[in-house]
Protein backbone atom coordinates (compact mmCIF):
# COMPACT_ATOMS: atom_id res chain seq x y z
CA UNK A 1 0.00 0.00 0.00
CA UNK A 2 1.28 3.46 -0.93
CA UNK A 3 2.04 6.00 1.75
CA UNK A 4 -0.51 8.77 2.14
CA UNK A 5 0.19 11.57 -0.29
CA UNK A 6 0.77 15.13 0.83
CA UNK A 7 -2.27 17.40 0.52
CA UNK A 8 -0.66 19.18 -2.44
CA UNK A 9 -0.56 15.92 -4.42
CA UNK A 10 -4.32 15.56 -3.99
CA UNK A 11 -4.83 18.88 -5.77
CA UNK A 12 -5.82 18.01 -9.36
CA UNK A 13 -4.78 21.43 -10.61
CA UNK A 14 -1.34 21.13 -9.02
CA UNK A 15 -0.90 17.63 -10.48
CA UNK A 16 -1.78 18.95 -13.94
CA UNK A 17 0.65 21.85 -13.44
CA UNK A 18 3.33 19.38 -12.33
CA UNK A 19 2.79 17.24 -15.43
CA UNK A 20 3.06 20.11 -17.93
CA UNK A 21 5.92 21.75 -16.04
CA UNK A 22 7.88 18.51 -16.14
CA UNK A 23 7.36 18.24 -19.90
CA UNK A 24 8.69 21.78 -20.29
CA UNK A 25 11.73 21.10 -18.10
CA UNK A 26 12.50 17.97 -20.16
CA UNK A 27 12.19 20.10 -23.31
CA UNK A 28 14.70 22.55 -21.84
CA UNK A 29 17.08 19.68 -21.08
CA UNK A 30 16.78 18.47 -24.67
CA UNK A 31 17.71 21.92 -26.01
CA UNK A 32 20.66 22.05 -23.57
CA UNK A 33 21.83 18.58 -24.67
CA UNK A 34 21.60 19.55 -28.34
CA UNK A 35 23.59 22.71 -27.56
CA UNK A 36 26.28 20.66 -25.82
CA UNK A 37 26.48 18.18 -28.68
CA UNK A 38 26.86 20.97 -31.24
CA UNK A 39 29.57 22.56 -29.05
CA UNK A 40 31.46 19.25 -29.04
CA UNK A 41 31.00 18.67 -32.76
CA UNK A 42 32.03 22.23 -33.64
CA UNK A 43 34.74 22.37 -30.94
CA UNK A 44 33.47 25.73 -29.71
CA UNK A 45 33.61 25.89 -25.93
CA UNK A 46 32.35 28.68 -23.68
CA UNK A 47 34.86 27.94 -20.91
CA UNK A 48 38.67 27.66 -21.16
CA UNK A 49 38.71 24.52 -18.99
CA UNK A 50 36.34 22.77 -21.39
CA UNK A 51 38.48 23.83 -24.35
CA UNK A 52 41.65 22.54 -22.66
CA UNK A 53 39.99 19.20 -21.98
CA UNK A 54 38.88 18.95 -25.63
CA UNK A 55 41.95 19.92 -27.61
CA UNK A 56 43.28 23.25 -26.41
CA UNK A 57 42.57 26.90 -25.80
CA UNK A 58 42.13 27.56 -29.52
CA UNK A 59 38.68 25.97 -29.08
CA UNK A 60 37.70 28.53 -26.44
CA UNK A 61 35.67 30.51 -28.94
CA UNK A 62 32.25 31.45 -30.15
CA UNK A 63 30.53 29.63 -32.95
CA UNK A 64 27.45 30.88 -34.75
CA UNK A 65 25.67 27.55 -34.27
CA UNK A 66 25.64 27.72 -30.51
CA UNK A 67 26.12 31.28 -29.34
CA UNK A 68 23.85 34.14 -28.51
CA UNK A 69 25.10 36.16 -31.46
CA UNK A 70 22.95 37.21 -34.37
CA UNK A 71 24.75 35.01 -36.87
CA UNK A 72 23.33 31.55 -37.43
CA UNK A 73 24.79 28.22 -38.48
CA UNK A 74 23.64 24.77 -39.48
CA UNK A 75 22.81 21.85 -37.21
CA UNK A 76 23.97 18.35 -38.11
CA UNK A 77 24.72 19.36 -41.69
CA UNK A 78 21.18 20.50 -42.44
CA UNK A 79 20.57 23.69 -44.34
CA UNK A 80 18.18 24.88 -41.63
CA UNK A 81 19.92 27.42 -39.45
CA UNK A 82 19.74 27.22 -35.71
CA UNK A 83 20.63 29.63 -32.88
CA UNK A 84 20.85 27.10 -30.04
CA UNK A 85 22.07 29.22 -27.19
CA UNK A 86 19.43 31.85 -27.86
CA UNK A 87 16.74 29.15 -27.90
CA UNK A 88 17.86 27.94 -24.47
CA UNK A 89 17.95 31.49 -23.07
CA UNK A 90 14.51 32.16 -24.54
CA UNK A 91 13.18 29.08 -22.72
CA UNK A 92 14.53 30.37 -19.41
CA UNK A 93 13.00 33.80 -19.99
CA UNK A 94 9.55 32.31 -20.59
CA UNK A 95 9.30 28.98 -18.77
CA UNK A 96 10.62 30.19 -15.40
CA UNK A 97 7.85 32.82 -15.05
CA UNK A 98 5.30 30.14 -16.04
CA UNK A 99 6.60 27.90 -13.25
CA UNK A 100 6.02 30.66 -10.70
CA UNK A 101 2.64 31.75 -12.06
CA UNK A 102 1.37 28.19 -12.48
CA UNK A 103 2.37 27.16 -8.97
CA UNK A 104 0.65 30.17 -7.37
CA UNK A 105 -2.36 29.83 -9.68
CA UNK A 106 -2.71 26.19 -8.59
CA UNK A 107 -3.18 27.39 -5.00
CA UNK A 108 -6.16 29.59 -5.97
CA UNK A 109 -8.43 26.57 -6.43
CA UNK A 110 -9.32 27.24 -10.07
CA UNK A 111 -11.47 24.90 -12.13
CA UNK A 112 -9.31 21.84 -12.95
CA UNK A 113 -10.49 21.91 -16.57
CA UNK A 114 -9.75 25.60 -17.05
CA UNK A 115 -6.37 25.24 -15.34
CA UNK A 116 -5.48 22.24 -17.51
CA UNK A 117 -6.35 24.27 -20.61
CA UNK A 118 -4.06 27.08 -19.39
CA UNK A 119 -1.17 24.67 -18.81
CA UNK A 120 -1.74 22.76 -22.06
CA UNK A 121 -1.84 25.91 -24.21
CA UNK A 122 1.37 27.22 -22.67
CA UNK A 123 3.15 23.87 -23.05
CA UNK A 124 2.14 23.36 -26.68
CA UNK A 125 2.92 26.99 -27.50
CA UNK A 126 6.43 26.67 -26.07
CA UNK A 127 7.09 23.39 -27.88
CA UNK A 128 5.97 24.90 -31.19
CA UNK A 129 8.02 28.04 -30.45
CA UNK A 130 11.15 25.94 -29.86
CA UNK A 131 10.63 23.93 -33.03
CA UNK A 132 10.08 27.15 -34.99
CA UNK A 133 13.17 28.70 -33.38
CA UNK A 134 15.46 25.74 -34.01
CA UNK A 135 14.30 25.02 -37.54
CA UNK A 136 13.72 28.68 -38.44
CA UNK A 137 10.21 28.10 -39.68
CA UNK A 138 8.66 30.88 -41.71
CA UNK A 139 7.24 33.90 -39.94
CA UNK A 140 4.93 34.33 -38.14
CA UNK A 141 5.04 30.77 -36.72
CA UNK A 142 7.38 31.59 -33.85
CA UNK A 143 5.66 34.89 -33.02
CA UNK A 144 2.21 33.30 -33.01
CA UNK A 145 3.44 30.43 -30.80
CA UNK A 146 4.98 32.96 -28.40
CA UNK A 147 1.81 35.06 -28.28
CA UNK A 148 -0.47 32.08 -27.77
CA UNK A 149 1.76 30.77 -24.95
CA UNK A 150 1.68 34.17 -23.23
CA UNK A 151 -2.13 34.29 -23.09
CA UNK A 152 -2.49 31.73 -20.27
CA UNK A 153 0.39 33.38 -18.39
CA UNK A 154 -1.33 36.75 -18.60
CA UNK A 155 -4.61 35.14 -17.51
CA UNK A 156 -2.98 33.41 -14.54
CA UNK A 157 -1.14 36.60 -13.52
CA UNK A 158 -4.38 38.59 -13.67
CA UNK A 159 -6.24 35.98 -11.60
CA UNK A 160 -3.42 35.93 -9.02
CA UNK A 161 -3.52 39.73 -8.75
CA UNK A 162 -7.31 39.75 -8.42
CA UNK A 163 -7.16 37.09 -5.70
CA UNK A 164 -4.42 38.84 -3.74
CA UNK A 165 -5.50 42.49 -4.14
CA UNK A 166 -7.54 42.45 -0.90
CA UNK A 167 -4.34 41.63 1.00
CA UNK A 168 -2.25 44.40 -0.51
Amino acid sequence: RAAPSPKMMENKVFLSFTFYSTILIIKMYIVAIITGQVRLRKKAFANPEDALRNGGLQYYREDPDVERCRRRGSLLGRSNLIPLFRAHRNDMENIFPFLFLGAIYSLLDPSPTVARIHFFIFCVGRIIHTIAYLLQLKAPTRSVAYGVAQLPCFSMALQILLATTPYW
